[in-house]
C-alpha cells in the first residue's frame, strides 16, 4: 500500500512544484543578487495555513543551492525556537558555530556578536512563523549583517508588521513581498496525485475518492496531505488493497484531530493559556479573556499581543471570533 512513507509527510519537499511557479520565479528573482555575489533584500512570504509557503522557500532555496556553490542555509521554526537566544542558536548551529556555546549561561548578545562577525559564504535563513518571535527586534539586527539573506514566513503581513517598531517597519516594507493564496480542490487533487504516484501502490486511490479529500480539506494542502496519510495507514492495517471511501469518510475527523493536537501541542505557554481559557468558557469575550488570562500567568503580555495571539489561533483554525473589537467573541472552533 505505502511505498514511500516520507512523501506523505506535510515536510516533504518535492522535486517539483504545483501551482505555485509564479511564487518560485518571485522569490528566485528576489534571490538573484547572491549568484552575482551580492546581498539580497528580504523576502517576505504570507498567506494562510497549507498554502506552500514553507515548501516553497525551502524548494527555491534548494535550487538556489544548487546554482551557488558556496552558500550556507539554515531552516528555523520561531514557534518552537520563539525566543532571541533559541534563534540565534540555531542560525549559529546552520554555520558551526556553537560548538562552545553553554545553552544556560551564554549571554544572547554573545551568540549575536558571534553571527555579526560571520564573514563566510552568503548565508540564507528561513524564518518560518516570524510572527512568534518574542522578540521581533531581533530582525533588524540580522537585517544589519550583511552576509545574511532573510527569507521571512507568517500568516499575514498585519500580524507581524503590527508588532515591530518604525525603525523595522520601514527595513521590511522593502522587503520583497509576495502573497500566496489558498489552493482550489482541482489544485489539491493535483498535488495529491503526486503524493500518491510517489508514495503508494498503483491503482489504490482515484480521482474521485481524491475529490473527497480535497473537498474535507478546504484549500489546506497540509491537512489534505494528513488525510491521505491517515486513509493509507488505516487501509494498510485493514489489509485492504484499495483505499475504499468509507474508509476516507471514517478517518477525515481522526486526521483533522490529529492535525489540531499537533498545532496546539506547539502553542507557546501563553497561547496554551488563552486556548485553555476560551475552551473552558465555551465563549467570552475580550475583556473577560485577559482578565482571566493575567491570573494564570506570572508574566502576562500586552493586550496588543494578546490579540496577536488570538489571530494566530483563528489562522490554525484552534478558534474562532465573531463581531467587531467591541463586540468580539471567541469560542474554540469545533
Amino acid at each position: 500500500m505505502i511505498t514511500d512513507a516520507r512523501v506523505l509527510q506535510a515536510e516533504f519537499i518535492p522535486k517539483e512544484v504545483k501551482h505555485r511557479e509564479g511564487e518560485v520565479t518571485h522569490l528566485s528573482s528576489a534571490l538573484h543578487p547572491i549568484m552575482d555575489g551580492e546581498p539580497a533584500d528580504p523576502a517576505f512570504l504570507y498567506g494562510p495555513s497549507g498554502v506552500g509557503k514553507t515548501c516553497i522557500a525551502q524548494f527555491t532555496v534548494e535550487r538556489l543551492r544548487e546554482n551557488v556553490v558556496d552558500l550556507n542555509y539554515q531552516y528555523v521554526n520561531c514557534w518552537e525556537d520563539y525566543s532571541a537566544f533559541k534563534t540565534l542558536y540555531a542560525l549559529l548551529d546552520g554555520i558551526n558555530q556553537t560548538l562552545d556555546i553553554h545553552r544556560q549561561s551564554t549571554p544572547k548578545d554573545v551568540l549575536l556578536d558571534r553571527l555579526r562577525d560571520y564573514d563566510g559564504p552568503p548565508y540564507v535563513v528561513i524564518l518560518d512563523e516570524v510572527d512568534q518571535l518574542e522578540n521581533k527586534g531581533l530582525l533588524y539586527d540580522l537585517y544589519r549583517i550583511p552576509n545574511i539573506t532573510m527569507i521571512l514566513i507568517a500568516n499575514s503581513e498585519e500580524g507581524l508588521f503590527a508588532s515591530v517598531d518604525d525603525r523595522l517597519n520601514s527595513r521590511l516594507t522593502d522587503a520583497t513581498h509576495i502573497r500566496f493564496k489558498q489552493y482550489t480542490n482541482d489544485e489539491l487533487i493535483t498535488i495529491l496525485k503526486d503524493r500518491v504516484r510517489w508514495g503508494l501502490a498503483d491503482n489504490v486511490l482515484d480521482e474521485e475518492r481524491l475529490q473527497t479529500i480535497a473537498v474535507h480539506a478546504s484549500g489546506d494542502a497540509r491537512v489534505a496531505i494528513g488525510i491521505l496519510r491517515k486513509v493509507a495507514r488505516t487501509a494498510r492495517e485493514d489489509g485492504l488493497d484499495e483505499i475504499p471511501g468509507d474508509v476516507i469518510r471514517k478517518v477525515v475527523p481522526e486526521a483533522r484531530s490529529e492535525i489540531q493536537q499537533k498545532t496546539i501541542n506547539r502553542l507557546t505557554p501563553d497561547q496554551q493559556t488563552l486556548y485553555s481559557i476560551i475552551t473552558e468558557n465555551g465563549e467570552i469575550g475580550p475583556r473577560d479573556l485577559y482578565e482571566k488570562y493575567e491570573t494564570r500567568v506570572t508574566d502576562s503580555k500586552t493586550r496588543r499581543t494578546v490579540r496577536n495571539y488570538l489571530s494566530k489561533l483563528e489562522h490554525y483554525n484552534l478558534i474562532t471570533s465573531e463581531g467587531n473589537t467591541k463586540d468580539r467573541m471567541y469560542r474554540a472552533a469545533n
